[in-house]
């Protein structure tokens, strides 16, 4: 039984972090709620008892507190995770701060759950796309990664309330206020920040992020990043070029194999049948045939849920496996 503190309590990530803990029964003693001064006073309801949120400061870990749940942005965790762990708690971190820190493990529980061990109190959890994306490229990993292609369609969630509020705006034929085009009727090619090479920062990111995830620092990878119209849930065509030749049927059987995943081979996964679930879902498997080793994958999950506080939430399950 631990003890948890969520920082970002009220955000979207945040509230999807309470809904779990309590959909999964997850075992612990007390809960802290944490957030901006704008915040502060709100209350939340977590199995039947009501709690108080309380503004984040330096002094908010000083109390029993064995694992804080960080979704309140990159700024924050900046400051505030390292005077966390400082106090011997372990911070999981939903932003981008950490990810790339060699020394900070970024951990897909179905991936690489042996990097948890050498967390120094931080551990990163992945971009929402790159998580979906690279549990399916484990599962044909023993056949060898060559190359990877992804071409991401993005639910405004993926952007929080700013994103979900601008698309409501355009439904009821108003302008939106967050993005820089109306999302309705629309896709934007751009996610996260522009970059002086063309890419753009969420391409960078599930670039360098699925090299660490894999363990393959040279993996030949990239990636073009699309919001979507879509309200929940991310949607990936994922191509890759194997150094192995394959047979279709021990495509189907690696992924079917995969812990975390659910295989469709006739029907279509969208993002409303991902949406509200915590598995990852594979469809229109498929030969590539302009190269030799080819395969294309339909890459499906929800990106708050398996993208964000689920797979926070089986790192902290992994935590409690290592202490037991």
């Amino acid at each position: 039984m631990k003890n948890i503190a969520i920082v970002g309590a009220t955000g979207m990530v945040g509230q999807t972090f309470v809904a779990l803990l309590e959909e999964y029964d997850f075992p612990l003693n007390r809960i802290y709620f944490f957030a901006s001064a704008k915040s502060a006073g709100k209350k939340i309801l977590f199995r039947n008892s009501s709690y108080l949120v309380e503004e984040l400061n330096e002094q908010s870990f000083d109390r029993p507190i064995d694992i804080a749940l960080f979704s309140a942005g990159a700024s924050v965790s900046k400051i505030f995770a390292p005077i966390a762990a400082a106090k011997g708690i372990t911070v999981i971190d939903n932003s981008s701060m950490w990810r790339m820190d060699t020394q900070v493990p970024l951990v897909v529980p179905e991936v690489n759950p042996q990097d948890v061990q050498f967390s120094s109190g931080i551990i990163a959890n992945p971009n929402c796309s790159t998580i979906q994306s690279v549990i399916p490229l484990h599962a044909l990993k023993s056949l060898g990664l060559k190359r990877v292609i992804y071409t991401t369609f993005q639910a405004v969630s993926g952007s929080g309330y700013k994103g979900v509020n601008d698309l409501k705006l355009n439904l009821d034929g108003q302008d939106g206020t967050f993005y820089p085009k109306p999302i309705l009727h629309n896709a934007l090619a751009r996610i996260d920040t522009m970059l002086e090479d063309g890419y753009t920062k969420e391409e960078v990111k599930m670039v360098d992020e699925t090299r660490k995830i894999l363990h393959l620092p040279d993996l030949a990878v990239t990636a073009t990043c699309v919001r979507i119209p879509v309200f929940n849930g991310h949607s990936v065509s994922v191509n890759v070029e194997l150094e192995e030749p394959f047979e279709m049927s021990e495509i189907i059987a690696l992924l079917r194999s995969q812990a975390g995943i659910k295989v469709f081979e006739t029907e279509i996964p969208t993002p409303m049948d991902a949406s509200g679930q915590d598995l990852v879902y594979v469809g229109r498997i498929r030969r590539d045939y302009s190269v030799p080793n080819g395969v294309n994958l339909w890459v499906v999950a929800d990106n708050i849920r398996k993208g964000a506080a689920a797979n926070a939430i089986q790192i902290a399950s992994l935590l409690m496996e290592e202490n037991t």
